[in-house]
């Protein structure tokens, strides 16, 4: 009998325990279904409509997806967006990586924590306060880095008006006010990193190459991955930078596909063909997020 009572009294404490670790996820859960979940499952239902915000919505079925595959801009915004992702994240891995392994080194405490405070800076400056000063920067005939590249016999290069330079200029932004925040992660993982591995490949003789290439990097690749998943989901939403910098301009040489879904849903009021742009832009994140994962089990290492 003390055996049955004592079991429904555990039974009881259980259940307990359980409804209060529901209790306290109901809030990260109502804000998944509401801000999250709701508004994917509304671009869905949306993209298979005909809406201009004015009239009453028309059911289209799958046309605005056969639209999709006729659309000689989206293919551009396609191509643009695919273009900047792949130089945001190679110059945002290659100069954070640098600058973590720069920071590394033993500096004095003052030091170090200036170094890190200047590279970390412009990832808590908004967009529109940075890109108003890059305009400035990136000026032709004004700006700072012409007068700069000027002074070293260079020609002026019009970074915000021409179609080969527009788009490499917003990559440029993006990498400046990014690269402090990749640092720090990679830095974060250098730290994590136990020292006798590095210890014992100096006693076997390994100079700074090979413990990068040989100790560093492998273990490093955790926070590698993590890095190269946000900067691939950061730059296919990227907004903010080119619409500030270029407006897309010239043309479209520097339009991206978001820059398209808001085009298309706020200026044409064409919500069911801007919904369907943002439902291929999210199956297009998500296949690659899903492929980064699976790929992940061949090159990132625990200990």
């Amino acid at each position: 009998m003390a055996d049955r009572e004592r079991r429904e009294l555990m039974s009881r404490a259980a259940q307990r325990e359980a409804l209060w670790g529901y209790l306290f996820l109901l809030p990260t859960a109502a804000g998944f279904v509401i801000f999250i979940l709701g508004p994917m499952l509304g671009a869905l239902g949306i993209s298979l409509l005909r809406w201009d915000l004015l009239t009453p919505p028309r059911f289209a079925g799958f046309a605005n997806y056969v639209h999709l595959l006729h659309d000689a801009r989206l293919h551009l915004m396609v191509g643009n967006t695919i273009l900047f992702v792949i130089g945001d994240v190679l110059l945002n891995m290659l100069l954070g990586l640098g600058l973590a392994l720069l920071l590394r080194r033993k500096l004095g405490g003052v030091i170090s924590y200036l170094a890190r405070l200047a590279f970390f800076f412009p990832v808590i400056v908004s967009v529109s306060s940075a890109a108003a000063i890059w305009i400035f920067f990136l000026q032709k005939d004004l700006g700072v880095i012409n007068y700069y590249l000027h002074l070293i016999g260079l020609p002026k290069i019009p970074w915000l008006s021409s179609s080969k330079w527009s788009l490499r200029s917003v990559v440029l932004f993006d990498v400046w006010k990014n690269v402090g925040f990749y640092a720090m992660v990679f830095l974060a993982g250098l730290h994590n990193i136990p020292p006798q591995f590095r210890e014992a490949a100096i006693v076997d003789g390994a100079n700074e190459a090979q413990l990068l290439r040989h100790v560093t990097l492998p273990l490093l690749t955790p926070s590698v991955f993590f890095a190269v998943v946000i900067a691939l989901i950061n730059g296919f939403q990227v907004f903010a930078q080119s619409q500030i910098l270029t407006r897309g301009g010239p043309g479209d040489a520097s339009r991206t596909m978001v820059m398209y879904i808001y085009e298309q849903g706020f200026r044409y009021f064409e919500m069911g063909y801007a919904s369907s742009v943002a439902v291929l832009l999210f199956i297009v994140i998500a296949a690659l997020t899903f492929l980064q994962f699976r790929g992940s089990r061949r090159w990132v290492f625990y200990e």
